[in-house]
């Protein structure tokens, strides 16, 4: 991928939080982390205006559907992806409804280089 993004993202996992920053960081983009959707939601409120909000469904607190709800109040156009193990129907629907991607864990390099190669570009469109 020659386009490279800035990218927020949110485990609350610390061992899946440094995967998938090194395969992200691996790829040259930029990434800022936090471990809840409450820190999430600071980094956003304090400025930070990333390519890619890429963030965990399940964590304790705010979990990823209400992060993404949260996000689109204030930030309507910025581009979310939901990462879940958990494809039930409902939870992609939702994340939809919410105009978030859904991508399905586990995530591989393989996995998340061709997700990024075509849904940030199509997330930053969409959000133009």
């Amino acid at each position: 991928m020659t386009d490279k993004a800035k990218i927020l993202l949110v485990d609350d996992e610390p061992g899946m939080l440094r995967y998938i920053k090194t395969l992200l960081e691996v790829e040259d983009h930029q990434v800022a982390t936090a471990s809840t959707g409450e820190e999430a939601l600071e980094i956003v409120e304090k400025g930070m205006s990333p390519d890619l909000v890429l963030l965990d469904l399940l964590m304790p607190g705010i979990d990823g559907l209400e992060l993404v709800a949260r996000i689109r109040k204030t930030h309507p156009k910025m581009p979310v992806a939901v990462v879940s193990a958990n494809v039930q129907d409902e939870i992609i629907g939702r994340a939809r409804e919410l105009n978030a991607a859904f991508v399905t864990k586990p995530l591989t390099d393989e996995a998340l280089g061709a997700f990024l190669s075509g849904a940030v570009l199509r997330l930053k469109k969409a959000a133009q």
